[in-house]
């Protein structure tokens, strides 16, 4: 699954939750490379890989290009992981659940088909 290996690299993880923390408007490359305290080159490839997995989409604004998070993919990820990672194991969905319940400012992902 392409989704959990961009997450997997502990620098794109960084990346990508310096987007999301952008919410919704998204960041500019040099400001998110900048956040990190990282090269551009580095940034351009974290953000590619992401962009690439589906977890970002990216524009132009005159010179810079601003990304944003793509947030019904990484929900749709959350929620395939909830289903996959507990499906035998109901105690813990509903503890997962329970704790998208509590915290609101996240919502709770919706249950996806499982991917083949």
């Amino acid at each position: 699954m392409v989704n959990l290996f961009a997450l997997a690299h502990p620098g794109r993880l960084n990346v990508f939750r310096t987007i999301v923390k952008a919410g919704p408007d998204g960041m500019a490359a040099g400001k998110i490379a900048e956040s990190n305290g990282i090269p551009a080159n580095t940034a351009s490839t974290h953000l590619s890989i992401l962009t690439g997995a589906g977890l970002l989409s990216a524009y132009r604004d005159g010179r810079s290009i601003i990304y944003r998070a793509n947030f019904s993919h990484f929900s749709e990820l959350l929620g395939f992981m909830l289903e996959d990672c507990t499906e035998n194991q109901p105690e813990a969905a509903e503890s997962l659940r329970e704790y998208f319940k509590s915290h609101p400012a996240i919502s709770a992902p919706a249950k996806v088909a499982k991917a083949k």
